[in-house]
């Protein structure tokens, strides 16, 4: 009998740890499910649109927040470097030693009896397009903030610059279609609706697609040669030839967004990579050094080529990193767009 109960008592033991055992193994997938519905459900709440008092406060805090960066100097170099289209006329004034001899006005020097030259003025009034990826390959960053984040920091300080001088400013958002856009327009109020829809505009895209945005573009300035700031990370393919017909007609400055880790990979050990916009997920064993090595050069490759084709079209171009300062680039960009018109290239 007590043989029995012995035996029983076993089976009843092997059954329940078993069964332990069983769920300890479903455990990941539970996590796993578990973790799929509380992320589903957050992205629920978070896509509640914000109240008019909240937008309000976050374009001031940005406004705030840029206010101190876009200083006199910035504003400075802003209008060195971009300073119009044309010349145009403003007053004639009495010719002074090593005036040029071809801006004499010989009609009114007749009339005075000795020389006068006319005086003339950059048109600094410019047509500006601020041209943002919104992609959800954007949605990546190690260094506190997203590269996206980042994006709309550098374009928002770009819009206040272009504002305070004077500029017609508008906006372009893009996934793979044309999320939004905004005609070029002045003032401060439409600066803060840009800045408003950098901050909130949602986007229905699930890729990236610069033809889109660059044969956009090339359909709304055809007749007036327009100054455009592209902010992309240019993960896209077969977009070469419509950037070289925009960059033909229009002035093209690339803002392009990289985050440290994706110019330096870390020996992270066995890693999941997933793709944010097909979804699709890669495990790369990376605790060898040497595989480590591999990697690296296949991303510096691919941003060797980009490189390239930008120097190739003429399109002056700056690195955008999480972690540093946002006009940093921009300064960069200025200064290289001044370098090559210095040389005549």
């Amino acid at each position: 009998m007590r043989d029995e109960k012995w035996e029983t008592g076993k089976v009843i033991f092997v059954l329940m740890l078993r069964t332990a055992w069983t769920k300890l193994m479903d455990l990941p997938v539970r996590m796993q499910t578990w973790f799929r519905q509380w992320r589903s459900d957050s992205g629920r709440m978070a896509i509640q649109p914000a109240s008019p008092s909240e937008i309000l406060r976050r374009v001031k805090r940005l406004e705030m927040k840029l206010r101190r960066l876009v200083s006199e100097m910035f504003l400075g170099a802003y209008e060195s470097v971009f300073k119009g289209q044309g010349l145009e006329f403003e007053e004639v004034r009495e010719y002074q030693s090593g005036d040029d001899v071809r801006m004499i006005d010989w009609n009114v020097t007749a009339r005075m009896g000795k020389p006068y030259v006319k005086k003339f003025r950059h048109e600094r009034e410019l047509r500006v397009f601020i041209v943002v990826d919104i992609s959800p390959s954007l949605q990546f960053g190690t260094q506190g903030k997203l590269k996206s984040e980042l994006a709309v920091e550098v374009a928002a300080a770009l819009i206040l610059a272009a504002i305070r001088s004077n500029d017609r400013v508008g906006l372009l958002l893009f996934t793979d279609r044309v999320e939004k856009y905004i005609p070029p327009r002045k003032g401060i109020r439409h600066a803060h609706r840009l800045i408003r829809e950098l901050l909130f505009t949602k986007p229905k895209g699930h890729s990236t697609d610069l033809t889109v945005a660059f044969e956009f573009l090339r359909r709304l300035s055809r007749r007036r040669r327009s100054l455009i700031f592209l902010f992309t990370d240019l993960h896209a393919q077969g977009y070469e030839n419509t950037l070289k017909k925009l960059a033909v007609r229009h002035e093209v400055l690339a803002l392009v967004l990289r985050d440290r880790r994706e110019k330096a990979l870390a020996p992270l050990g066995v890693a999941r990579f997933v793709d944010l916009e097909t979804g699709e997920e890669r495990w790369l064993d990376l605790r060898s050094p040497k595989t480590v090595d591999l990697w690296q050069q296949r991303f510096e490759l691919e941003w060797q080529r980009r490189r390239q084709l930008l120097t190739q079209l003429r399109v002056d171009y700056a690195e955008v990193t999480p972690g540093e300062s946002p006009l940093l680039p921009l300064m960069e960009l200025f200064r290289k767009r001044e370098r090559r018109l210095r040389s005549g290239r």
